[in-house]
């Protein structure tokens, strides 16, 4: 194989590890496998919860929970000035906000007062043995009081209990909302039913307590506060009256009983006069314009108020309307020229003439009047500019008196409204409500709420399935060892050759008058020679698939296997020995070599009574025929290797021109040369000398061998890997293998085809004892 083939065929091994960390497919086989295999462990796992479950809901001491329930009245009734300080509208901030307050330390310690729960020995060593324990417990992991001096004093032993009985009420006591209402549900529970009903009830009654009390304390504060304000404001407000008289003294500033000054009633009163003088000058001018443009224009048929007021003129004109009528009646019976109509026309012009006259007269009246109004109106104006001229020098004063006023009235009104709410917070005070009551007390508990067996056992069985399910992945991720022929083919490209199942050993001790054969091998184990006891074993059948691997790849020419492993202890010299017999078995001439000097535990299992072997030929002290073992049943060849001492050169020799040598000669002159060469994982002497070998059976063991650490072998020895023909798994156990790769695994129906096999029988049923090429 190239070193290009041997490139790509690694290239083909997938990743370590899946670098996106998502995996697109579930392996339900898999999946599967994995759960039959462990499914011990979480039955196991899974029955120990149970069982601790079961044994917690027998020794745990009955709880009792009372509860009763606690409505908040959403209905505000109280005074603006109480609402003002401290209420708030019961939305969800505001109940829960009272959740707290029943679960505070002041309520805890109104109960522990209520039922003086510090002489209740019921109370204080009610808690039972887990109770006890925890106790122990907390007092042994708290090394802060192992540095503190014991002495106390009788108070500090009083607060330590005081504190110790809080925090066993708060532990044990639990507060709910009832959905989206105003109702709260306080629930005690302790082992004791009577002693969780009085203290539940205890407790709405010191949650009623304490309300009272810092509403009391809320008032009081607010009165207090009230009545500093109204002590403060008095003196304000009598302050800024007493400011008001001492200006109005020091500027000479004089009221009327109402409360106006002199100098604005003045100015008042000239303003009305003033506006009455412009209104009668405007009305004489009005009256003289009238008449007189009625005595320029000559008309006498135009009428005034003051004419038809005028007696002399209402005369004339009423002689003058007669003697008209009179004058037209005559005209028209004795023609205008008539003396009569002529005497009434004279009279007429003579009425008209006295009319105007008197006119005149009345014009010369309203000439009088319209100087007396005008005099009267520029009198008044000269007064008010006087007095205007005296109140502008004024106006800065009034302007601060006015703010002074002002100051005086904010007082006042101040005063009034605080004195109106400290009487309304006195009030209060000698009356304080509660929103909260209660509308159901806690009663006697028929059955404890703790322990609840079904809960206990059903959460038993969740932990315990939680439990084993982690130890199983646990297990299965620790489980890196090769267990599938997928794994051979994803974590190192090889080709899987099949199984080995896992071999009783056991020595079998020689008889008394058994006298070995010098030239014979000596195998006290059966797993050495189990070939050749059962030939039809499946054991048989997997090393046969090796002979095929091998004689695939090398279809003429020599035939040098290496028989390696990683580690020690992989079952190498086993599969090597085992293979060299079963190929004999057929006819052909084996050798099989071992060549681990540094360990060759073949040569301790085959030839414990030898004393020279491949060391010896190699230094050519001795020759290879002197030193060959015969097994006479299969007629296989074997050369020992026999260490007297550690060699320190055992790469330099294997890797000589001597070891290249003898093997030549022996692919020669045998069909097969077997080596069971050191393992690849601790020692390097395999790698040089991997240019002498034609084929390599690669075994590890199910189960043990890292995969990782194959790779990682395999990777640095590239050689070896080009002419490994493929894996063999060694001491597999078919019970457990059926486990893995559910429904896939050759393992999996190793039942189904197991009657192939023959697990007994040994070489010499053979037929007339001769070999028979299987």
């Amino acid at each position: 194989m190239s070193d290009r083939a041997v490139d790509n065929r690694l290239e083909t091994i997938p990743p370590k590890e899946n670098p996106t960390g998502v995996q697109t497919t579930i392996d339900v086989v898999g999946l599967i496998a994995a759960l039959r295999r462990q499914k011990m462990v979480v039955v196991i796992a899974t029955c120990s919860v149970l069982l601790l479950g079961a044994v917690y809901c027998v020794s745990a001491v009955p709880r009792y929970t009372a509860t009763n329930e606690i409505i908040i009245d959403s209905h505000k009734n109280l005074s603006d000035l109480t609402a003002s300080l401290a209420d708030a509208t019961l939305d969800t901030a505001a109940i829960d906000s009272q959740v707290e307050v029943i679960k505070s330390d002041n309520v805890a310690a109104l109960v522990s007062q209520e039922l003086q729960l510090d002489q209740n020995e019921l109370f204080l060593n009610g808690g039972g043995l887990l109770s006890a324990v925890r106790s122990t417990f907390s007092r042994i992991v708290n090394f802060g009081s192992w540095f503190v001096s014991p002495s106390v004093n009788e108070e500090e032993r009083r607060q330590a209990v005081r504190e110790a009985i809080i925090a066993k009420l708060e532990s044990n006591l639990e507060v709910k909302r009832v959905a989206r209402t105003y109702i709260l549900t306080v629930s005690y529970t302790s082992p004791n039913p009577k002693l969780s009903v009085d203290i539940a009830n205890a407790y709405a009654d010191a949650y009623f307590t304490d309300q009272l009390n810092a509403r009391y304390e809320q008032v009081k504060r607010a009165s207090g506060w009230l009545r500093d304000r109204l002590t403060e404001l008095k003196s304000s407000s009598i302050q800024a009256d007493m400011a008001i008289q001492q200006f109005k003294a020091k500027h000479g500033l004089v009221s009327s009983g109402d409360g106006k000054f002199i100098g604005d009633q003045q100015v008042t009163e000239l303003t009305s006069q003033l506006s009455a003088a412009h209104d009668q000058t405007a009305n004489a001018e009005a009256r003289l314009k009238q008449i007189t443009d009625i005595i320029q224009s000559g008309r006498t048929d135009v009428a005034v108020t003051d004419q038809l007021g005028s007696a002399v003129i209402n005369d004339l004109r009423t002689k003058y309307l007669k003697a008209a009528k009179t004058a037209q009646e005559l005209t028209s019976k004795l023609g205008p020229t008539h003396y009569q109509v002529v005497s009434l026309h004279k009279d007429m012009d003579e009425y008209q003439r006295l009319i105007f006259v008197e006119l005149k007269r009345i014009a010369m009246t309203y000439t009088s009047d319209l100087e007396v109004a005008r005099t009267r109106e520029k009198t008044l104006n000269d007064s008010m500019n006087t007095l205007a001229g005296e109140q502008t020098s004024s106006n800065e004063v009034m302007v601060q008196l006015r703010q002074l006023i002002r100051e005086s009235d904010s007082y006042q009104n101040l005063y009034t409204t605080f004195l109106q709410r400290y009487q309304d917070a006195l009030q209060q005070q000698s009356f304080p409500t509660t929103e909260a009551r209660t509308i159901t007390s806690a009663t006697l508990p028929s059955k404890p709420s703790w322990p609840n067996i079904p809960f206990v056992m059903v959460w038993s069985c969740l932990v315990g399935l939680m439990l084993g399910g982690g130890l199983a992945a646990w297990r299965e991720y620790n489980d890196q060892g090769f267990r599938t022929p997928d794994q051979v083919r994803e974590s190192t490209g090889l080709h899987f050759i099949g199984m080995l199942e896992k071999l009783p050993s056991k020595k079998n001790e020689p008889e008394q008058s058994e006298s070995p054969d010098a030239r014979h091998v000596l195998i006290r184990e059966p797993i050495m020679r189990h070939v050749l006891e059962m030939p039809l074993s499946g054991f048989a059948e997997t090393l046969r698939s090796a002979k095929v691997e091998v004689d695939l790849q090398i279809n003429a020419g020599r035939k040098v296997i290496g028989i390696v492993s990683v580690m020690p202890g992989e079952g190498k010299t086993t599969t090597a020995k085992n293979l060299a017999s079963l190929i004999a078995l057929q006819g052909a001439r084996v050798l099989l070599i071992d060549a681990d000097f540094r360990n060759p535990g073949m040569t301790r299992r085959m030839a414990p009574h030898v004393t020279a072997g491949l060391i010896e030929v190699l230094r050519r002290e001795r020759p290879l025929e002197e030193l060959l073992l015969r097994e006479p049943e299969s007629g296989l060849l074997f050369l020992p290797s026999v260490t007297k001492k550690r060699i320190l050169d055992s790469q330099v020799l294997l890797a000589s021109n001597e070891m290249e040598k003898l093997l030549e000669e022996a692919a020669a002159n045998f069909d097969y040369v077997i080596v069971d060469l050191p393992p690849l994982g601790p020692v390097i002497d395999v790698r040089g000398i991997s240019r002498f070998f034609n084929a390599f059976v690669f075994v590890v063991e199910w189960g043990t061998t890292p995969r990782r650490v194959v790779r990682r072998v395999l990777e640095e020895n590239r050689d070896i890997y080009e002419k490994t023909v493929g894996l063999i798994f060694n001491s597999v156990i078919s019970a457990r293998m059926k486990k893995y790769n559910y429904g896939e695994s050759r393992g999996y129906y190793y039942g189904k085809y197991a009657y192939y096999y023959t697990d007994s029988g040994t070489g010499k049923e053979r037929a007339g004892g001769k070999k028979t090429r299987l």
